[in-house]
This record gives structure tokens, C-alpha cells and sequence, in this order.
């Protein structure tokens, strides 16, 4: 375990906390006005690998090769010139800091860090962190990497679960739950939504299918996978066969005997690695997903009818109420396929560049 400290005057900044890999969803906007819930689990932290925040640089003023040396292999609207490694953390954890009157931007319904760090070491008023709590964000806290110390604490090497272990303790993920907007209580103002931690593994994953198509068409397994991705896949890909498969594979699951070229693999949610298997041919290409959707798409939790009581038999259920459901089909994060996307070098290719300059078409066709 770790505390981060004042880089300035040593001053503990955060609770003991364990690292864990960076959300897919750390960076989505999602909807508009609504109130989304702390990123991080307290007690964990996890790193961002590319810069985060001012100053920013629009691509006009970027050259490709720099970019491209970067891992972004098409247009952005800009790109972060601050030191990469930005440590985010739950709200609660952090310790003896205060806001910081004059970067307070934001306030459509909260901060959003716009400004640059808003949050100063209580000690010596050195700018440390950045407070996000606006409306459609992830509320967070965005330690600054230039200006906290990790300070190992207590068993700092404490080695990840298994895969094993994983699947047993591990926990799925709702392809769906209630969304609420800003400064409305539960079930005043709110309706049953896609998740939003669904729609950007959607929006990643969906990048990676694309890339791995090589502009053929592409089948996704039967169930809530298809209902997740099969629509988007079928209109922007040609159909063009043979279509290329691709399967759920990871701990437990078996892809031998299948002609699967595409593996939609769980990611460690401790350390971010990928599953793998010995030996798998060098053509499959595994998509990432979060371990917590891909356990619900292998194993999803059914939708059990409320037991009956009264004058009808105890063996009986009822169908009322019924499952919650969603207004629309589904629909991937825009935001987070066009990151993904424009991070692969296969968007190099002039289709799929075409598919990420029509993203709004796509997203009117309401694919996003």
C-alpha cells in the first residue's frame, strides 16, 4: 500500500491506499446534467499514463510524427502538454488539502478542473490535486504527478488475485441501473439507463473489433453481446465474407475447436494485464473488456420474478413488477471509441479513418 505526500513540505495528502488499474470510464462525459457516482472504490488508486490537462495544444499546432511517437495515430482536438502519470483517487481519501478559490471552474453543476489544479496542500498551499464533481463526470480526485511523492506504507509488493481467485471473489457488472440527475434524490428524478462503465467498455471494445475486422464483417456471440455490439458492427462494417468471429474466451472458458479470430478477453482489474492463454495462434486478436462486464456476459445474473404471497400458491411467482429496462438499444461511448480509436495504428487505414471522421453521423444514426 501507498500514501502520497506533498511534494513540497511532506504533508500526508491521502489514506493508505492499493493500486488498481485506470477505469475505462475515468474520463467519459456521460448524458448531460446527470449525477454520476465516485470513480474510484475508497482505497485504491490508479494511474493515467498519458498526460491529463493544461496546456493543450489543438492538432493543427501538433506534428503527426510527434503524435504518432505519442501512440495518437489520428486527429484529436487536442493534445495534454502536462507531465503524464496523473493519480486518481476517491474524493474521501484525500487528506489535509483545500479548494482553491480563483481555479474553481466549472460550476454548471459542480468543478471540473478545467482550470488546472483546484486543490492546495492544507500545509503549505502548493497546488496538488484537481477536484472533479460536475455534472455528467466521474467525481474524482486528480493528484498532480509532479507535485506528490508515493510513500510505500505497511505490505506495499502485495501480489494481485488470480484469475482464479478473481472469478470467484470477483463481481459483475449491471448492464443497466438508474441514473439520476443533478441534485435530485433516487427515484424522484431518474430512470433506468445502460450503464454508463457498459457503454465506454462498449466504446473500447468496439474499437478494437473494428480494428481486428480488417474490413470484413464480424459476429459477436449470441445474447446480451449481441444486443451490445452486433447493431454498430453491422453498419459500419461491410458485409463482406467470410465474417470473422469473435468469442468470450478467459479463465475457465475453453476456445479450442473453434475457428474464432477475434477473443473478447477480460482485463485484471488490479493490473490492468490482459488474459491470455498458452499457446494461441498469432492471428487472434483479443479485445479488452472490464473483468466486472465481461463476468456478467459470461455468466449474467437472471432477472428473478418477485415471489407471490396471498391467495395464490406458494410455488407461484409474478411477472409485476417487471424488470427494469432501458428507453433506447444500445448505444457505445462516443467519446471513448473515438480516444481508442485514434490510439491504434490500424486507423491508419483510410476506412476506418472515415469511420472516425463520420462519428457524428454515427452518432445522429444513434450507433453512439
Amino acid at each position: 500500500m501507498y500514501v502520497f505526500a506533498c511534494a513540497g513540505c511532506g504533508a500526508r495528502l491521502t489514506t493508505p491506499l492499493s493500486q488498481v488499474a485506470l477505469p475505462v470510464h475515468a474520463h467519459q462525459k456521460f448524458g448531460n446534467g446527470l449525477q454520476l457516482p465516485v470513480l474510484m472504490e475508497s482505497g485504491t488508486f490508479a494511474v493515467d499514463p498519458e498526460p491529463l490537462g493544461p496546456p493543450w495544444r489543438p492538432w493543427g499546432q501538433v506534428n503527426p510524427e510527434e503524435a504518432a511517437a505519442r501512440g495518437v495515430y489520428a486527429p484529436v482536438h487536442a493534445l495534454s502538454d502536462a507531465e503524464p502519470g496523473a493519480i486518481v483517487i476517491a474524493p474521501g481519501d484525500a487528506r489535509g488539502t483545500v479548494l482553491i478559490p480563483e481555479r474553481s471552474g466549472g460550476y454548471c453543476c459542480g468543478l471540473d478542473g478545467a482550470d488546472g489544479p483546484n486543490m492546495a496542500c492544507l500545509a503549505c498551499s502548493l497546488p496538488v490535486a484537481s477536484r472533479i464533481d460536475d455534472c455528467s463526470l466521474w467525481q474524482a480526485v486528480w493528484l498532480a504527478p509532479n507535485a506528490v511523492r508515493r510513500i510505500p506504507v505497511g505490505d506495499a509488493a502485495l501480489a494481485p488475485l488470480s484469475w482464479a481467485e478473481l472469478v470467484v471473489e470477483g463481481k459483475g457488472t449491471p448492464p443497466f441501473e438508474p441514473i439520476v440527475t443533478w441534485g435530485s434524490r433516487a427515484g424522484s428524478r431518474s430512470w433506468w439507463s445502460w450503464s454508463p462503465q457498459w457503454e465506454a467498455a462498449a466504446g473500447r471494445a468496439l474499437a478494437h473489433l473494428l480494428a481486428a475486422s480488417e474490413g470484413r464483417a464480424v459476429t459477436v456471440p449470441d445474447g446480451v453481446a449481441r444486443e451490445v455490439f452486433q447493431r454498430a458492427l453491422d453498419a459500419l462494417l461491410p458485409v463482406r465474407p467470410p465474417a470473422r468471429r469473435a468469442v468470450l474466451a478467459g479463465p475457465g472458458l475453453s476456445t479450442s475447436g473453434t475457428d474464432a479470430e477475434i477473443l473478447l478477453v477480460p482485463a485484471h482489474p488490479q493490473t490492468g494485464e490482459l488474459w491470455t492463454q498458452p499457446g494461441p495462434p498469432a492471428s487472434v486478436y483479443r479485445v479488452p473488456l472490464p473483468f466486472g462486464v465481461w463476468l456478467w456476459l459470461v455468466s449474467p445474473e437472471p432477472d428473478l420474478p418477485v415471489p407471490t404471497s396471498g391467495g395464490l400458491p406458494g410455488e407461484a411467482l409474478r411477472d409485476d413488477p417487471l424488470p427494469p429496462v432501458p428507453r433506447h438499444p444500445f448505444r457505445a461511448d462516443a467519446g471513448t471509441f473515438r480516444h481508442t480509436l485514434a490510439r491504434l495504428p490500424a486507423v491508419r487505414s483510410p476506412w476506418l479513418r472515415h469511420i472516425l471522421e463520420n462519428l457524428t453521423q454515427h452518432m445522429r444514426a444513434g450507433l453512439f
